[in-house]
């Protein structure tokens, strides 16, 4: 790499690594907060009763009760058919002694209930966490090579248990139904991955270092072909408990990962 495309590169890194860490001192976006406050009202189930909403419903995405799928201005369509499962119901012992009642605390029974998925319901659309937008044009075929030529494999999948992508060491699988810039931005974000936290430095790193270090490595290259990452990338990152303090920990890491990955797809002009 020449000097001068050198010093652009690196002017490119340090622009992205500032619009970041501006957006991650600015918190939680307004988007961000909707999605979190959305999903709260969504109940975890036990593996019991995910075994019977998969047996009845096997694609079931959200699954809700008639009144939380209400609080969400979501309306269950008349004549679909509830999912059934047994819900825990708190009740005291029977006795004529009350002394014994009340020191004996509650019992628990179990009764059938019914939840729908979302797509038995219709209404306001669900809050969703920010996502990078634009044309990656022919970037998304040079990421694609660099990808390969690091002898990592490529696979996509109809579906991946909520995530866009994953990494799991000299192979990345995304989602088929991605658009451009989301395509593009997940495939950075699993090729960081890749190149940071496979290996012996896996053990020294937590979830919430890899998750930030990936993320803004994923937003800088996105931002350097011309995407718009808006706070897509800053959520995602304190989606993971990441923060000001986390991405400057990792800068040097950042940096380099950020730099290989630009020179990889970048035209050559030589």
């Amino acid at each position: 790499m020449n000097t001068s495309k050198s010093e652009q590169v690196k002017q490119l890194i340090d622009h992205g690594l500032a619009s970041l860490l501006e957006n991650l001192e600015g918190g939680k976006s307004d988007q961000l907060d909707a999605y979190i406050a959305a999903m709260a009202k969504f109940h975890r189930y036990s593996f019991r009763n995910i075994m019977l909403i998969v047996s009845q419903f096997p694609n079931a995405t959200q699954v809700a009760g008639f009144r939380s799928w209400k609080k969400l201005g979501r309306y269950v369509r008349k004549g679909e058919q509830g999912i059934t499962i047994i819900a825990p119901m708190l009740s005291r012992k029977e006795t004529t002694d009350t002394k014994a009642n009340s020191d004996e605390g509650p019992i628990v029974r179990y009764r059938a209930a019914h939840v729908f998925d979302l797509s038995q319901t219709d209404g306001e659309p669900l809050p969703h966490p920010a996502e990078t937008g634009g044309d990656p044009g022919g970037y998304t075929e040079r990421l694609k090579a660099l990808i390969e030529a690091k002898q990592i494999t490529l696979e996509y999948v109809d579906d991946l248990d909520g995530a866009d992508g994953s990494s799991s060491g000299s192979k990345i699988r995304i989602r088929k139904d991605l658009d451009p810039a989301m395509e593009f931005s997940v495939l950075a974000h699993e090729l960081a991955h890749e190149l940071l936290h496979w290996g012996e430095q896996r053990q020294s790193t937590t979830k919430t270092v890899r998750e930030t270090e990936a993320e803004a490595v994923a937003f800088i290259v996105s931002s350097a072909i011309g995407l718009d990452a808006g706070t897509a990338s800053s959520d995602y990152i304190q989606i993971y408990d990441g923060t000001v303090e986390t991405l400057e920990a990792s800068l040097d890491a950042i940096r380099k990962t950020s730099s290989a990955i630009i020179a990889g797809i970048s035209p050559n002009t030589d």
